[in-house]
């Protein structure tokens, strides 16, 4: 079963800014796409497994952003 959780995110500006938190989100263990844009702030993270929104959070915060679930 595939979960699809959406995360507001602030900060974000360019192509690089959605970079750097692709990057670190699609790290967590379980995480199969990312989606993150910088126009619209959104970030939708599919899983294979339930994730824990504070490993999501913690993987925005070490991009250099933050995140709140949507």
């Amino acid at each position: 079963m595939t979960e699809k959780i959406q995360y507001q995110v602030t900060g974000m500006t360019c192509g690089h800014c959605e970079h750097a938190v692709r990057s670190e989100v699609s790290q967590i263990a379980g995480v199969t796409s990312v989606d993150v844009s910088a126009q619209t702030g959104m970030l939708v993270v599919e899983s294979s497994a339930p994730l824990a929104d504070a490993d999501v959070v913690a993987a925005v915060d070490e991009a250099g952003y933050e995140a709140a679930r949507a």
